[in-house]
Parts: C-alpha cells; structure tokens; sequence
C-alpha cells in the first residue's frame, strides 16, 4: 500500500498514468517501466493493472448494482481459478480443513457464472454501497447517488476485476474522512492478503488514514522527492534540516514542507541561515539518504524473471470468451432500451402523427392515376415515405454520443473489443425497425392509394427496413466520428442534405451537374427512392398505354429513374450493404479515434463547406 502525496500540478496523476501504460502516445517519453521485470510489450498492462480515475463516468440509466456487475462480468476471474485450485492442493499435502464459510466464498468468487454476483455483492459491502446498491447512478439529467457514492462506484468498477495493481488518482474527492478511511482500510486487508499492490493518491488524508499505509511517494514539481517506508520518511526530512511539529499532521507536513511559501516554518536548525530548498536538490539528497541507497540498489539489480509467478501478469486481452462477451454487451444494451424507452415510443408517436398527416395530405378520394402529373403526387408521397423513415433514425446521434466517454473508458480497460459493443446496437435495434416500419406503412398504404396488390405491400415494408436499418447505421457512423454533439449534428445534416439533394427526387439524374454524378451514385436515397418507385409505378393500376410505354414507367423515366423491374432488389441489396458499410465504419471509428483529435474534423468541415460556397 503506497500513498502518493503532492501538490497539485506536481504530476501525481502523470505519474499514475506512466505506471499503467496509458500515457498519451503523443507524449516523448524516456526510461521504462517493468512489472517483475517484464516490460508492457511482454504482457496487457490494461488488464493487469487498474488505473482508477479521478473522474466518475459512469452510465446514469443503469443502477449501482448493474455497473459493478457489468464491469465483473467483462473482466472475469482471471487467475481467481487456478489461484484456488493450488489453495486446495497445498490444503490437502498439508492435511488443513479450511473453514467452510470462506471456502464456500472462494469457491463461489472463483466460479465461471457465478463470479459476478458474489464479487459484486462482497464489493457492494466493502465500499458501503449496499445502502444505494439498487438506485440510479445518475448523471446530470437524471437523478441519482450522491457524488461520494459515485467517488466510490468509480473505485468498485475496478477492484470486482482480478487487477493485481490498482492506480488510484484522488479517490477521496467529494468523500469524508470517515468513509475514505474506511475504504483504504478494506483496501489494505484486501490487497494483504490477496499480495496485491495499490498507488493510491489522496487529498490531504486524515492521519488515522495516512497511517495504513505501507510506503510514501513524495512528487513535487515531477520530482520523486521520496520514495520508501512511511517509518522513514519524517526522518528523512529531519536529515534536511526541516521538522514536523508534534501536533501537526505528518500528511499536511510532507505537502508544505516542499512548498515555497510554507517551507519555512519548519526550519529546524537555528544556528544555520535558512534558504528555500528546491524538489531537485531534494531529490538529489535522497539518493544520498540509506532509505534512497537501498532503493537504488534494488533497482540496479535485474529482476529474475524466472521468479515472477506465471499468474502474476495477465497475458490474455480480454477476461472472457468473445461469445461471453458479445452476450454480455447484448444484455447491457438490451437493459439501456428498457431504461430509454421513452425515446422509442416517442419516435413511435412521431411517426403516428406524421404518418396521419400523410394520410390527410395524400387522400386516396383524391387522387387519381390518369396523367404523369397524377404520378408525380403519388412519388411525392413515396418520397415524403422515405424522409420519415430516415429521419427517424438520427436519435441514434445523441444515443452513440451520450455512451461514447463509458465505451472508451471500458475499451481502455480491455473490457471488450469494439465489435462486441458496436454489434448489439445494431441487432438489438432491429425489431425496433419492425415496428416503426410497420407501424408507418400499415396506417399509410392504403390509404393514401397506393397499389393494393400485397406483394407490392410486402416488398415495401421489406425496402424501407433495410432502409431504416442504414439509416440508423449512418447516423451512428456520424455520431462516432464527429462525438461532439454540436459537431455530430453538423456532421449529421451536412449528410442529411447531400443525401437529399442527389437522392433522385428534388434534382432528377438529367439536372444533375457531370461532375456531381458522382454523388448520386453513392447517395443511399437514390436506391430507396428507385427501388420504392419502380414497387408501384410497375404495378397493375399503372399500366395505362402511353407511347409505346406504360404510364407507370413514363413517370418513373421523368424523374431520371430506371424503369426495369430488377431495379427493386438493386435497391434492397445496396441498401442492406450500406448498413454494412455505416456499421463497419461506426466500429472503426470506436477502434481507432479519440477524442483528442476531434478539431480535426471540424477544421476539414469548415474546409469542405468554404469550397462548396466557393
């Protein structure tokens, strides 16, 4: 049990962040960092060790429960098996009955399937969250814990793993002295008797907390002021020259005496002129110190390699199987529908109200199939059809990004690969399509007029799925990639009008410039707009002779579509690749971007629209 004091700025979490390996890679770094003599390279960092954040971003839908659970589930047992099997063996040599109530723990907490719920209720326990173990987490639209509650889920999501290193950055913020002391002192039983190791950062500890600690780290201005056992550390600085009085807490006195406008004051040798002690020539008079000696001995000696116990570092990058995992990622997604589900029926009742203004505005009673006129307010319908069904999908928007800074977070900790969390957002949604696609084309079909043949019927339910699916795909895609909202918005309708534009309706493929052919091409709409045409206008009802043609295929050629009957399941197929196109980039934008470089974007925005005014 390390405790790492300093100021602020002095670089505690820096220090943390180079310990876990997650430094920025942008970042120069020099020296290495080993794990019983192992370098990152040799093992998973992510997995064996938990950096714990100062920050708590959690998922405010879900309850304290079903974090912590989610969170064991994904990260899994671990060594926690193999650990318990070499227990029993050295149980049996050495003829020990062990007492059945911890045998029965151990045995439950080191059980594939069973891990989670016993982990999670011992944590619940550990960290005093049994009390709000079923309330909301919360966030700033929802009500929830309080914030020390949720301090303390922000540590519990962590430790329900097999992590034999917890990093922890300010845990104590926003908590009392009681609770913060109660928690390290769980933590130390936890990590003695498990041999786990733990760098924990707090702000100005209470001295009962201050003295459960092991060892002492001392950073000031980035420099390791001192490094060694806490029983060492005030003589240390009495071999400096500076003092802590009786009734002043040791903590608060490491963290002033470093300071410039605090050193002073404790100044211990009268006889000598005082003068301000720099963090550099404290550090430099520490390798001189024995604690510091030692120190430096032990790190010129290599670690033997051969010592470090084959469970000690994680070598494998996820905790569970990929079916485990994709299984567990279905039921969170399928539980965060649930808890949204006022956004599904509001967008069920959106498209009520639409689709009754559909069927007032196209009136069957008053609309007739005689002139290509007559045909163009049929294709005013289908378009309007179409708009519906893809602008229902860009709620996908705000739902990607309001989750992205939990799915970073977890795809930093190796919780699961970028596929098991994209793929659920994706099946899981699908007979939300159904149903929305149902619903719209049940009340609208038929009464707007449209060919009553079921077939017909049929095939542009199956055409405005695919559609909707692509829609919702795209939109995700945009939310990944612009994860700002403003940005993504932008983002969003930027997409929206271009897709409009060379859709085939407002601007027919003969208006369109040569070198915007391009566009049209690749638009999604095009081929729903094709597709969903060529679906009525070939129908029975418009089979009227006129030019050597039919009156169906003269009003689908006036607006620049293909007349030809296959061309509805050229629609449905590039559609349905569309969905995968969008899907696979929305899992490539979760795999490869960060949130750092998001100016990037906007700044090739601002570029694409300067050279479109242009």
């Amino acid at each position: 049990m390390t405790l790492l004091l300093g100021p602020p700025s002095s670089g505690k979490t820096t220090l943390l962040l180079a310990l876990a390996g997650k430094l920025d890679k942008e970042l120069k770094s020099s020296g290495k960092v080993t794990y019983n003599g192992h370098e990152f390279h040799e093992f998973v960092p992510e997995r064996t060790s938990a950096y714990i954040s100062q920050y708590d971003t959690h998922i405010g839908e879900m309850t304290v429960r079903e974090t912590l659970a989610f969170s064991a589930k994904c990260q899994g047992v671990g060594s926690r098996y193999e650990m318990l099997a070499e227990l029993s063996r050295r149980e049996k040599d050495a003829n020990i009955k062990p007492d059945p109530d911890i045998d029965i723990f151990m045995k439950a907490s080191a059980s594939k399937g069973q891990e989670a719920n016993v982990v999670t209720d011992y944590t619940l326990k550990l960290l005093g969250l049994d009390i709000c173990a079923d309330t909301l987490v919360g966030d700033q639209m929802i009500r929830g814990i309080s914030g020390g509650q949720k301090k303390r889920v922000t540590t519990g999501e962590m430790i329900v793993g097999p992590s034999k290193v917890l990093l922890m950055d300010e845990i104590s913020t926003g908590l009392d002295s009681s609770t913060t002391f109660q928690i390290v002192k769980s933590l130390r039983q936890f990590l003695h008797i498990l041999e786990g190791t733990a760098v924990i950062s707090l702000l100005q500890p209470a001295p009962e907390t201050y003295d459960l600690f092991d060892d002492i780290i001392l950073l000031t201005d980035g420099k390791i002021v001192y490094q060694g056992p806490r029983e060492n550390v005030l003589e240390f600085f009495e071999f400096m020259g500076f003092k802590c009085p009786e009734r002043k807490g040791v903590a608060d006195f490491l963290q002033e005496v470093t300071s410039k406008k605090d050193q002073e004051q404790y100044w211990m040798r009268r006889d000598e002129h005082y003068r301000f002690v720099t963090a550099k020539e404290f550090a430099e008079s520490f390798q001189s110190f024995h604690v510091g000696k030692r120190l430096g001995d032990d790190l010129t000696t290599p670690y033997d390699k051969s010592s470090s116990h084959p469970a000690a570092l994680t070598t494998e990058k996820y905790g569970l199987s990929k079916k485990d995992l994709l299984k567990a990622c279905i039921e969170r997604e399928i539980l965060l529908m649930k808890r949204n589900s006022f956004v599904y029926y509001f967008k069920l009742t959106q498209l009520f109200v639409m689709a009754i203004m559909a069927m007032t505005v196209f009136l069957r009673s008053k609309m007739h199939r005689d002139t290509v006129e007559n045909g163009g307010i049929y294709m005013g319908s289908l378009f309007f059809t179409v708009v519906m069904i893809m602008f229902n999908g860009m709620s996908e928007i705000s739902l990607t990004i309001a989750k992205l800074p939990v799915f970073y977070k977890h795809r930093d900790f190796m919780f699961y690969p970028s596929w098991a969390y994209a793929l659920p957002t994706w099946i899981v949604k699908i007979p939300i399509s159904f149903i929305e696609v149902g619903l719209w084309t049940i009340l609208t079909y038929y009464v707007i007029g449209l060919d009553p043949e079921f077939t017909r019927f049929i095939k542009q339910i199956l055409l405005l799925l695919v559609v909707n699916q692509m829609s919702s795909a795209l939109f995700r895609f945009i939310g990944s990639l612009g994860r700002d909202m403003i940005v993504a918005n932008t983002f969003g309708s930027f997409a929206l009008l271009i897709v409009f534009v060379l859709g085939g309706f407002i601007l027919s493929r003969d208006d369109v410039k040569k070198w915007w052919l391009w566009g049209y091409w690749v638009s999604p709409m095009m081929y729903a707009m094709n597709g969903i045409a060529v679906n009525e206008f070939l129908g029975d009802k418009w089979n009227k002779p006129i030019n050597d043609t039919t009156l169906g295929k003269t009003i689908i050629t006036s607006r620049g579509f293909f007349a030809e009957s296959y061309w509805y399941w050229i629609a449905v197929v590039a559609s349905i690749g569309y969905v995968f196109l969008f899907n696979i980039c929305f899992t490539l934008c979760l795999e490869y971007l960060d949130r750092e470089y998001l100016f990037l974007y906007i700044l090739v925005l601002e570029l694409f629209i300067t050279t479109m005014n242009m």
